[in-house]
């Protein structure tokens, strides 16, 4: 079991913009009160660290409080923005605004994977670090700032840049629930096949050939299942945008 060494100065850990301090107070916009907080927050479990009490030190937990945070925030940028919008529309919208595709863009906008202590090597790390690392963050300057720190940083970092409402009112989040919603109201039978397709280069692929009516209608290949049959999906759609956007 290794315990976290004392390294929680304006000093420690140094990174490729300078020590960890000045890095941290260039990504969150003000100056961190609690560098442990942010230190955790790009911790991965890989890492092997525990605090005195041998708790585990990993990012995971505040992940969990980061996208709660994100969803409260963008919830009443909503409801303010949005005076006419219903419960099911304001849904929706956060749906698309706190999605992994998208937190995986501010997560990679931020560049914040080279900032990871990890005994894994970054081209091992999966897609979904990116919004893993934005959540921790969001969650650590929660707990260094509170919730008004919080709202501050939302605001600058996601709200601003990205949440255009009229441009999100036509963003796909899944284009596996609009094409099932499409089959299932149609009446259609669909079936994603999906296999093991690792060809010659030893990396772990799965392929999908998504068929409706027992016709197969798309085809994909991508390093996960759920990716894959997104894909397959997308593609699909775009066969029957007139039939699926008519209903």
């Amino acid at each position: 079991m290794r315990f976290l060494p004392k390294i929680f100065s304006k000093n420690s850990r140094p990174t490729a913009g300078g020590n960890f301090f000045v890095t941290i107070e260039n990504i969150i916009g003000f100056k961190p009160q609690n560098l442990k907080y942010y230190q955790k927050a790009f911790t991965h479990r890989s890492s092997n660290l525990f605090d005195e009490a041998g708790l585990p030190i990993n990012y995971e937990r505040l992940e969990f409080l980061g996208d709660a945070m994100l969803s409260s925030v963008i919830a009443a940028h909503l409801y303010k923005e949005v005076p006419t919008g219903d419960e099911g529309y304001l849904t929706k919208m956060r749906s698309k605004i706190v999605s992994r595709d998208h937190l995986n863009e501010l997560g990679r906008d931020l560049n914040l994977i080279k900032f990871v202590e990890s005994k894994v090597p970054p081209q091992h790390f999966g897609e979904n670090i990116h919004g893993n690392l934005f959540e921790a963050l969001v969650g650590a300057i929660f707990l260094d700032k509170g919730y008004l720190g919080c709202e501050q940083f939302i605001h600058k970092r996601v709200i601003i840049p990205y949440v255009d409402i009229a441009r999100l009112e036509g963003k796909v989040i899944s284009y596996k629930s609009l094409v099932i919603e499409w089959c299932q109201k149609e009446k259609k039978h669909f079936y994603y096949d999906v296999f093991e397709d690792n060809g010659i280069d030893g990396e772990r692929f799965f392929g999908v050939k998504l068929s409706i009516d027992e016709k197969v209608v798309a085809k994909s290949r991508a390093t996960s299942k759920k990716k894959a049959e997104e894909i397959a999906s997308k593609r699909a759609y775009f066969a029957f945008q007139k039939e699926i956007n008519s209903i």
